[in-house]
């Protein structure tokens, strides 16, 4: 008896020994892979930071001797979401500002500048967030109250979406700005021949370039809160729309000493001397930082009028909107990339500034295959251009028509609006949409870009029969969006976006079925987990 015992615990060794060693397996989840069948599975394996193998509970605890057993009991797991389109960096600096999302009135803008006035001193008061659709008022504030209660204090506060800018006269004075100032590619709004404060893309600039920089600290700063809030939303990747040199530099810095670990796709802000050194650098690649791209600017935004429209806004009669970038610019732009290996990812809101841009790309590609080149937002399309998505990558917030929806066809009419945020159009086309959240103009949640595109409902379920339905997605769509199609987007489809062998453990973990909850629930999804390179972020 002795001896059997013996033997069974010798075999019993041995066979562990045999098993191959991991550092972690998940198990007893509901696991939405992503693959090329949208397959199921119920656990899989971690080594090095990788997926080994993915299957049942029984398969991989039978197979692999792990380090960690993660039990997710239950839980559903999705590959790490990737949000395609956002301003990482600048929700940091955000929260180091005056925060006027979501505000009624103007006087409630006034109202929390006080506020944080009274709380930092600052001697340079700057914030984001007001939208002047959201008012009872809609329309754009101007300065006498901010003059009155700061009068020697300069202040400067973006509309939401950073295409307009309030300023009161200690700015401007600053700034040395009058009724004279030449600008070009936006508007200084003045009101009985004097300036009310209210600047609109272009000019922004004679503004912002008197705002104090921020020092590295609070840059680190910065990137280390958006990393915080990124992660508890379940993000493992964000592709930063925008960004200068310095910054870029100074993220690597801090993914190369382990202080930053969320994964970064980096837009480069254009500029001639950022295509000369990026084109001579070449792609920049590491484990956590891809820089491959740059991002360009074609026109305004809706909300502030500034989306460049074919015919005139509906709203403001003779008013078009302007290219904030001149055409010839965008040409020449475009045929200097097209020499590179990176992509050009242009901002185009209005359908004439789509046009343009569909156009010159087509004509630079023409010889060159899968270069992947992206329209950020495609917002406003004329019916007739849709045909050029067949070749150029529509990288879309599903967030932005749910926002906009109460005021677009003010902005657009009845009919100019039916192909506004068609999304569902976009994807026929190119046959893949990337889907961001553009926040902080959005919020960072990405539960609310999954439920915005397959429900187009705001979060007041309204309206009932949600926005133009002809557009939304169907729930594995918008899942890819988030996820496969998002890192096809950025050239890293063999890496991660979904949850197969060879790919990165980057995954999270849901606390309800996304796919089968009823529609009003998905909001309400908290997450559970977040991991890069099976490691937990939150």
């Amino acid at each position: 008896m002795k001896k059997i015992v013996f033997l069974l615990i010798i075999s019993f060794v041995y066979s562990c020994t045999l098993k191959p060693a991991v550092d972690s397996i998940v198990i007893n989840a509901n696991i939405y892979t992503v693959n090329d069948n949208f397959d199921k599975a119920e656990a899989f394996a971690i080594k090095d930071g990788k997926i080994v193998d993915v299957g049942t509970n029984i398969e991989i605890q039978a197979k692999y001797r792990p380090t960690y057993i993660n039990d997710a009991k239950g839980n559903t797991i999705v590959p790490g979401l990737i949000d395609a389109h956002c301003h990482f960096y600048s929700l940091g600096l955000q929260q180091q500002k005056v925060d006027l999302t979501g505000t009624k009135s103007f006087d409630e803008v006034v109202e929390k500048i006080s506020e944080f006035q009274k709380k930092h001193k600052s001697s340079f008061i700057t914030g984001r967030g007001w939208d002047q659709n959201d008012w009872e008022i809609k329309e754009y504030p101007t300065k006498e109250k901010l003059d009155k209660l700061f009068p020697n204090t300069p202040i400067a506060v973006s509309r939401i979406d950073g295409h307009a800018l309030l300023a009161n006269q200690a700015a401007i004075n600053l700034a040395g700005v009058t009724t004279k100032t030449p600008f070009s590619g936006g508007e200084i709004l003045q009101k009985n021949g004097k300036l009310t404060g209210v600047f609109i893309d272009n000019p922004m600039d004679l503004i912002s370039k008197i705002i104090p920089k921020t020092s590295r600290a609070l840059q680190i700063e910065a990137l280390k809160t958006a990393e915080v809030l990124s992660f508890a939303y379940g993000l493992t990747t964000v592709d930063d729309a925008g960004l200068s040199r310095n910054t870029i530099e100074l993220i690597d810095s801090l993914h190369q000493t382990g202080d930053l670990k969320i994964r970064i796709y980096a837009m480069v802000s254009v500029s001639d001397k950022n295509i000369d050194y990026y084109s001579k650098k070449g792609i920049i690649k590491t484990d956590r930082l891809h820089v491959r791209s740059f991002k360009v600017y074609a026109d305004g935004a809706l909300g502030s009028r500034g989306a460049t429209l074919k015919e005139s806004y509906s709203d403001q009669h003779n008013h078009f909107g302007a290219m904030v970038t001149p055409i010839s610019k965008l040409k020449e732009y475009a045929q200097r990339i097209a020499k590179t290996d990176y992509q050009m990812n242009t901002h185009a809101i209005g359908d004439s500034a789509n046009y343009v841009m569909l156009q010159t790309y087509s004509e630079v590609l023409k010889e060159k295959k899968d270069r992947r080149w992206r329209i950020e937002h495609a917002q406003v399309i004329d019916p007739y251009d849709f045909h050029y998505f067949e070749n150029i990558l529509p990288s879309i917030q599903p967030t932005h028509a749910t926002s906009d929806m109460y005021w677009a066809k003010d902005r657009l009419g009845e009919e100019r609006v039916k192909d506004a945020y068609a999304y569902k159009k976009l994807l026929n086309k190119y046959g893949k949409v990337a889907l961001g959240t553009d926040y902080p103009v959005e919020k960072v949640n990405p539960m609310l870009t999954f439920f915005a595109a397959v429900a187009r409902k705001d979060l007041n379920d309204f309206p009932e029969k949600g926005f133009q339905m002809e557009n939304a997605l169907t729930r594995e769509e918008a899942l890819k969006g988030m996820t496969i199609w998002a890192a096809y987007a950025n050239f890293e489809e063999n890496e991660k976006g979904s949850i197969e062998i060879g790919k990165l453990a980057d995954f999270t973990v849901l606390d309800k079925d996304l796919m089968k909850i009823d529609y009003a629930k998905i909001p309400s999804v908290k997450i559970k987990g977040t991991y890069v390179n099976g490691e937990l972020m939150n």
